[in-house]
């Protein structure tokens, strides 16, 4: 076997079991919340004794030589794919999200099963938001949310959507931050 870089190398945890598929071009992950799948465009070896998996630069498909450059970059997102499925068969992933304001609020509206949130932003108006399949949203306090789920994709677009209904304002930091989120703060005018 010839030498691959460390980076197209991912380790396998001690409680994830790998199925991988040549003809089928597909690996399965199944961890102990979830099992997941995705569909490759390269070649997989996997060594059982080391438990690691090498993403090679074989393709299923029969590229030109012009084409063959992106190779490469198809090879970081394989890996970057596979350490996110990884990642979310063994745990469960949050987002929170905390609204910085006077009157900032939101709300679970009881008659919809916790399906259904309510927004005071500010505007005249209250804001719904309905609640995908995958995520679950708790309001542990009016002004703070925490979002989370099996899918990292489904979560970090759940919480962009809500945080985009009120961004942040640089002048007096008033609107959606992320939980971990910083505004610096710009000098207003000088009279």
């Amino acid at each position: 076997m010839s030498y691959v870089p460390k980076k197209y190398k991912i380790k396998i945890p001690n409680n994830n079991i790998i199925l991988y598929c040549d003809k089928k071009k597909m690996i399965t992950i199944i961890g102990p919340l979830n099992v997941k799948s995705l569909k490759l465009k390269l070649k997989l070896r996997i060594l059982e004794a080391e438990k690691t998996i090498i993403v090679t630069s074989d393709s299923f498909l029969n590229l030109p030589n012009n084409k063959k450059k992106k190779i490469k970059t198809l090879q970081g997102t394989t890996v970057a794919l596979i350490k996110q499925l990884l990642i979310e068969t063994s745990s469960t992933l949050y987002k929170k999200l905390k609204m910085v304001g006077v009157g900032y609020r939101a709300f679970d509206i009881e008659n919809f099963n916790k399906k259904l949130l309510m927004f005071k932003l500010g505007y005249s108006h209250p804001i719904y938001f309905k609640i995908p399949k995958n995520t679950t949203i708790f309001c542990l306090k009016l002004t703070k949310l925490f979002i989370s789920g099996n899918s990292y994709q489904d979560i970090t677009q759940t919480a962009s959507l809500i945080r985009s209904y009120k961004l942040p304002e640089p002048y007096k930091g008033k609107g959606i931050l992320y939980g971990d989120e910083k505004i610096r703060l710009k000098e207003g005018k000088k009279i």
